[in-house]
């Protein structure tokens, strides 16, 4: 039997001597300017200053990040996965040289894919290419779960130019959560007085190190590292797609798991698994943006009235009950069927404004009256209704990556 009595304490107080290390805190301070980040580009559509909640959203992301690192730590133990004579020291500079091309490259997914294909075409770098596929199916496996938990959380609202080239409103789903995780070191066959016992099985993933599996002692080493999550919702709501991205992020990792632990034993599917990590992670990217554009958008103009895309919590209009996907149809019994029409009623509105809206997917209609200081904004951010909003450009092209897309088009022209 597996010794999980014996291990998961020796996981946690792995996990907890992180809180020691100068990184972790680093780690931590990048989140939370991140986080500090979506705050700025969210008060921007309400016309706000800043609140002060990136430091809640940063603890948030940090108690996530403990409990997903436990969860990836448990894993790497279980399955066997030492970072011993990997070459995982490769991964960081190609991930980044990668990012040039586009930002969503800097994911290990990319960077392990091509030092795999590269050892096994030209012999270099020196690098286990079953453990470095494992870590990124293990990474990938522990960001789907966070993705489950906490991915819809903190959505920012924000105007998409769809493929037909209409406006439309939606939702930009961004989270990083710090990681620490427990890895496992192999330190040789070396005599112990005190260890665990682990089943003839084990470990699924055989290190490059001298001397027979069995006899390997291993220790426990903490590793901190960040991950993060971007995605966009337009015709689903930000929890209803964190949780179809979570699906297909985590069928993505279990096959590449699968792939690289067979990987050792057929040199076949360790091109498969090398070509894999790459592509399939770009398949689930184009699933995931093929399917939230394949149905009509949610947050669009109704035939009356003024939908509404999201509210400011403790705002007027959240006290009054209104929440994303409501209809507003009038103030102070004045009909809105527009955004100017629901600004130019609010300037002239006292401290009493009466809202009547359509609520919920029911669309029951209701009227509140909410009291408001003089000149306060209602909290609301309306869906587009053809004017001149402006868009988020969705393009993550890095800078090599423009310079291709500025040359072909010159190119095209010629």
């Amino acid at each position: 039997m597996f010794p999980f009595s014996q291990l998961l304490p020796l996981i946690v107080t792995t996990l907890a001597s992180v809180f020691f290390d100068p990184l972790f805190w680093v780690v931590i301070l990048l989140v939370a300017l991140q986080y500090r980040r979506m705050a700025v580009a969210r008060n921007e559509f309400f016309g706000l200053a800043a609140d002060g909640g990136v430091w809640r959203d940063t603890l948030a992301a940090t108690g996530y990040g403990l409990l997903g690192g436990f969860l990836g730590s448990f894993i790497m133990v279980l399955i066997g996965l030492s970072l011993t004579g990997s070459g995982l020291v490769y991964l960081w500079p190609v991930a980044i040289l990668l990012m040039l091309i586009n930002a969503r490259f800097l994911c290990f997914a990319y960077a392990g894919g091509v030092l795999s294909l590269s050892n096994l075409l030209f012999g270099f770098p020196e690098i286990h290419i079953a453990q470095v596929l494992a870590l990124v199916a293990v990474l990938h496996l522990v960001e789907s779960a966070l993705i489950l938990a906490s991915g819809h959380l903190g959505a920012v609202p924000v105007y998409f130019k769809s493929p037909s080239g209409r406006v439309v409103g939606g939702y930009t789903l961004q989270r990083f959560w710090p990681i620490p995780i427990v890895a496992l070191a192999a330190v040789g066959p070396v005599a112990v007085q005190h260890g665990v016992a682990m089943p003839e099985w084990w470990p699924l993933i055989k290190p490059e190190v001298n001397g027979e599996a069995r006899d390997l002692v291993y220790t426990l080493i903490p590793v901190v590292a960040g991950l993060g999550y971007g995605d966009l919702a337009v015709s689903r709501s930000p929890g209803e797609k964190s949780r179809l991205s979570a699906l297909f992020l985590g069928a993505y990792s279990l096959c590449l798991l699968l792939l690289a632990l067979m990987s050792q034993h057929f040199r076949v599917l360790a091109f498969l698994a090398a070509l894999f990590s790459p592509l399939g992670h770009e398949m689930v990217i184009y699933i995931g943006k093929k399917l939230e554009f394949l149905r009509p958008p949610l947050f669009v103009s109704p035939s009356r009235g003024v939908r509404v895309l999201d509210v400011l919590p403790e705002s007027p209009a959240w006290r009054a009950g209104i929440r994303s996907g409501d209809v507003l149809l009038a103030l102070n019994q004045y009909q809105v069927n527009s955004r100017s029409e629901l600004e130019m009623v609010l300037a002239g509105a006292g401290s009493r404004v009466e809202v009547q809206f359509l609520h919920g997917s029911e669309q029951s209609c209701r009227r509140e009256v909410v009291f408001r200081v003089p000149d306060q904004p209602l909290g609301i951010v309306p869906v587009p209704d053809g004017g001149e909003e402006a868009v988020m450009d969705l393009s993550t092209a890095g800078p090599l990556g423009r310079w291709w897309q500025d040359f072909w088009r010159r190119f095209k022209r010629a």
